[in-house]
């Protein structure tokens, strides 16, 4: 099996399983984020309750963060994932029943609301598992020679599902309404857990079973922060997604701003994801192992750019064309950072650095949105993006100056070394 073969993890059969599962939990996650959004933002009017929901997924995601990954490390991964999944099909369950109707219908709705931030603290602290596991289980199921090529595959279908996710989401709020769109969550959600069980158990790498808690975190911290390369990756992508997120706010931007209904939410959300994927598919084909750094550093400049552009911008389609491009700068970042993870950190500390990971840049997703919805609210929507897009500029530039190794950063040698392993 060539290295340099763009279809190398996809010859595995189990990977495509997996990649089938993701599938369907992103492509019903999307849509749950999309339609909870847009459900809270009808019923409160107000940008901040978006900034709630995601300080309410970030409070737990990022406290029990490191918690998980020892979890992880220390746990079979295949039925681990699948805990994971069920736990996901309560939640989906219970979001469907807080819009159905029939079941609220006595309810007041300030209680709908709090039930449904409660439904997503929940998730919050499933997330913190769900990272650590599948990135564990994808290094488990490809040869380490193929990582980068399954890094793009898996972050290619994530994004993929996402875009059709955030499409399908807008547009089944007016076909058959949110409880409808939430039971079909539901439905993908226990499908993706049936299909788990065709991967077969993987063995637990981690010498160190057992291992104390408190030391078990502490060599996953100290892992990180002395690696360079992997520190300053997670630095640049938190800073700019805790700043350059718009997301959040844009069921803002389609009702208020471009004034575009539920389907011009959707394309919006979906405009991002495309961008992505594009990208992420262009990656199996081009190499970024050759001035990898150089290459993550540029990407989030013009992901920067572009979110200044969107909040500028009146039209729509010039708002869904500067999205496209965000997201097309985003993929690549992630592939890269995905990459760099996946080379530079050992089999036994997986689940400890991933959940490092999660804590920079999973965590600053929900504390971005928070921030997206309190300065829509003090300075309003547009000023809350080109302020984000600024932001995100200024730390591409810190990051290129104060940290050398990432900015020099190639990883050709990583490369050739996983391959002569293998």
């Amino acid at each position: 099996m060539a290295v340099n073969d763009p279809y190398a993890a996809l010859r595995i059969k189990e990977f495509n399983i997996f990649l089938l599962v993701r599938f369907l939990l992103v492509f019903g996650w999307s849509m749950q984020f999309i339609v909870i959004e847009w459900q809270v933002y009808s019923m409160t009017k107000d940008p901040l309750s978006l900034g709630i929901i995601g300080l309410m997924e970030i409070i737990p995601a990022f406290t029990m963060a490191l918690f998980a990954g020892h979890i992880v490390d220390q746990r079979e991964k295949r039925n681990l994932f699948a805990v994971c999944i069920a736990a996901f099909s309560l939640i989906s369950l219970g979001l469907f029943l807080l819009t159905w109707e029939q079941f609220v219908d006595n309810w007041e709705t300030k209680w709908i609301l709090y039930s449904i931030y409660a439904l997503v603290f929940f998730g919050g602290f499933l997330r913190s598992f769900f990272g650590p596991t599948i990135f564990s289980l994808v290094a488990l199921i490809v040869p380490k020679k193929i990582y980068p090529n399954a890094a793009t595959w898996s972050t290619s279908t994530w994004k993929t599902a996402a875009v059709l996710g955030a499409l399908f989401g807008g547009f089944f709020i007016s076909w058959i309404g949110v409880d409808m769109t939430l039971c079909v969550v539901f439905v993908l959600v226990m499908l993706s857990l049936i299909l788990t069980f065709l991967i077969k158990k993987k063995p637990i790498l981690n010498k160190n079973i057992g291992e104390p808690v408190k030391e078990s975190l502490k060599a996953g911290v100290r892992f990180v922060f002395n690696n360079k390369a992997i520190l300053g990756a997670l630095t640049l992508d938190m800073i700019a997604v805790l700043f350059g997120g718009t997301v959040a706010i844009l069921s803002v931007f389609a009702q208020d701003v471009l004034k575009v209904g539920s389907e011009g939410f959707g394309i919006l959300n979906a405009s991002i994801s495309m961008g992505s994927i594009v990208t992420m598919f262009a990656t199996t084909y081009i190499p970024i192992s050759k001035k990898t750094g150089k290459k993550l550093l540029v990407s989030v400049f013009i992901f920067g750019l572009s979110i200044i552009a969107f909040g500028l911008s009146s039209i729509f389609w010039v708002s869904v064309l500067a999205l496209f491009i965000s997201g097309a700068a985003d993929g690549i970042s992630m592939v890269i950072r995905q990459t760099i993870l996946q080379l530079k950190t050992p089999d036994d500390m997986r689940g400890r650095v991933s959940s490092v990971n999660s804590m920079f840049v999973g965590s600053s997703n929900e504390l971005g949105a928070f921030e997206s919805g309190l300065a829509a609210k003090l300075i309003g929507p547009v000023a809350a993006v080109v302020f984000g897009g600024t932001m995100t500029l200024i730390t591409v530039f810190a990051v290129g100056l104060k940290n050398p190794v990432l900015r020099d950063l190639d990883l050709t040698k990583d490369m050739l070394v996983s391959e002569i392993e293998d």
